[in-house]
């Protein structure tokens, strides 16, 4: 879309007279634009002097409006490129699911490609995770969740021996949960931690990204309806491809 015809297409009113900062009238509307498909994923806002002189607004106040929006994730500045509204988050709601459901659900279709796979003794740190006692054995598995052919997340998993059984092509076709729940789980709760890292250069090779990038972290470990720790893992996401989103109640 070409910078000249965006104020108009995406009908960019700056009230002088309103209370609300003009550069965050400007935020407001392209934020706006971009929720309700007028900017799909790719739209190029490749110059900030133009719009600003079509909305009579100084190429400062411009300016703080973009970074607004490429801080907020909305729009993402490339060399030679311009700026350009980035892909579509997959935004996950904090429950007791799994990321394959809940694309799934979305109408997505996920697909995986399992990296590595093992069934040995688990290690003391995972021992522990589970609950399990000297010499168990688990599952321990590295898998790769791409959307729409774009990698998302790098997830790593142990699973408890004692459910179900697990090979390379079931985890490949299925989402963990679902096979589990197959088994006979009865997902109780889990104890969830929500960080963030940059990227190494496997992990940035493997997520088609940059090495230094920002990825979201997850590490959750799942219990059942009877007390049994059912599986652990550690999870790692594109951050300009995924969030989590919650509702915070006061007590």
């Amino acid at each position: 879309m070409a910078i000249q015809k965006v104020a108009n297409q995406l009908k960019l009113n700056v009230d002088r007279s309103s209370p609300v900062p003009l550069y965050h009238q400007v935020v407001q509307g392209i934020e706006a634009a971009i929720h309700g498909g007028i900017l799909p994923p790719g739209s190029r806002l490749d110059n900030e002097i133009d719009l600003a002189a079509q909305l009579n607004l100084s190429r400062p106040t411009m300016r703080k409006a973009m970074d607004e929006l490429v801080r907020s994730g909305l729009l993402v500045r490339k060399r030679g490129v311009g700026t350009q509204v980035v892909s579509s988050q997959v935004r996950r709601p904090l429950e007791l699911s799994s990321l394959y459901d809940d694309l799934s659900n979305n109408g997505s279709k996920p697909t995986t490609e399992v990296l590595s796979f093992s069934h040995d003794e688990a290690d003391p740190a995972t021992r522990q995770a589970l609950e399990l006692p000297d010499g168990a054995k688990v599952y321990h598995f590295t898998r790769l969740r791409k959307v729409g052919g774009k990698p998302l997340a790098l997830m790593e998993n142990w699973v408890r021996d004692d459910i179900t059984p697990l090979d390379e092509a079931l985890l490949g076709s299925q989402g963990l949960y679902g096979i589990l729940r197959n088994g006979g789980v009865n997902f109780r709760l889990a104890s969830q931690r929500i960080g963030a890292m940059i990227a190494n250069d496997y992990q940035a090779t493997l997520l088609e990204t940059t090495p230094g990038s920002a990825l979201v972290t997850m590490e959750r470990t799942a219990v059942d309806d009877t007390g049994r720790q059912v599986e652990t893992g550690h999870h790692v996401y594109r951050a300009d491809s995924y969030s989590f989103e919650m509702t915070l109640v006061q007590r």
